[in-house]
């Protein structure tokens, strides 16, 4: 930026800057991490100073050109650990922490998206982005919207795991969430009960396979309407492939039967 404008800094720090980044690297395991700390905190030391120094020899019209930039630079500046709503990407200011509850992978960067399949085709007829961190039983009726919007239907019956916890019926849907099984039920109510939950959990591997085989583990899109168009392009592909596959089989069953039907039996005389 003072490049760009043609400002004279008082120091840049370059040299001194690529020291402490090499110290953070190299430093910030084992016995050396308080070295290593003393360097981030020297970081942000002159992240602090070259923005006021920005401030103040900026002209008026280029100030307010790079406002927006600055007060970014300065708000990541001044947060502290602690705080809610931090900014994890300077290009992404709208990417979000969330928490998976997973040994290998406690935390995952990036938009939340809710992902509504048929129960027994396995289809995804919804497919939603979120700005923050909303709960996930607040999703809901966004989501049955949409879902009704697509099909022209609404479902009588939503079938979620235990993060949807809260309502048990949104409108007319009647929300379905595993128990710990006890209660007034029937042996018959709880094998439907335990049949529909573990049909639930055909979705896992949907998630794992939109992440890993179209693209969705990544997002190379600007902005909230590039995490949206992603997650659509994502899930038409998933859909467009799996009726391919349907297609292609269909196409083996016919093309068997005709050759089927093109055999005559072949009469010898002894």
């Amino acid at each position: 930026m003072a490049k760009l404008e043609n400002v004279k800094l008082r120091r840049s720090s370059q040299r001194e800057i690529k020291k402490l980044m090499r110290t953070i690297r190299f430093k910030s395991k084992g016995r050396k991490q308080g070295e290593a700390q003393r360097a981030i905190r020297r970081l942000r030391t002159i992240a602090g100073f070259l923005i006021r120094d920005m401030r103040r020899k900026l002209s008026p019209e280029a100030l307010e050109i790079h406002r927006q930039s600055l007060d970014l630079y300065d708000r990541v500046q001044r947060q502290q650990r602690s705080d809610t709503g931090k900014i994890y990407s300077l290009h992404e200011p709208d990417v979000s922490c969330i928490s998976k509850g997973k040994a290998h992978k406690k935390y995952e960067f990036g938009a939340k998206a809710s992902v509504t399949v048929t129960k027994t085709n396995g289809i995804i007829v919804g497919a939603l982005s979120f700005l923050d961190n909303p709960f996930d039983g607040h999703t809901l009726p966004a989501v049955l919207s949409q879902v009704e919007s697509i099909v022209g239907k609404r479902p009588t019956m939503a079938i979620c795991d235990r993060g949807y916890r809260g309502k048990r019926k949104i409108g007319t849907t009647r929300i379905e969430i595993p128990e710990s099984g006890k209660g007034p039920k029937t042996e018959h109510e709880k094998r439907q009960a335990r049949a529909r939950f573990r049909r639930r959990a055909a979705i896992e591997p949907i998630i794992g396979h939109l992440k890993n085989d179209h693209r969705m583990l990544r997002n190379y899109l600007k902005g909230r309407i590039g995490d949206s168009v992603n997650l659509f392009m994502a899930c038409a592909a998933f859909n467009f492939r799996k009726f391919i596959r349907i297609l292609y089989f269909l196409c083996l069953k016919l093309l068997g039967h005709a050759f089927r039907s093109d055999v005559r039996p072949v009469q010898t005389c002894a």
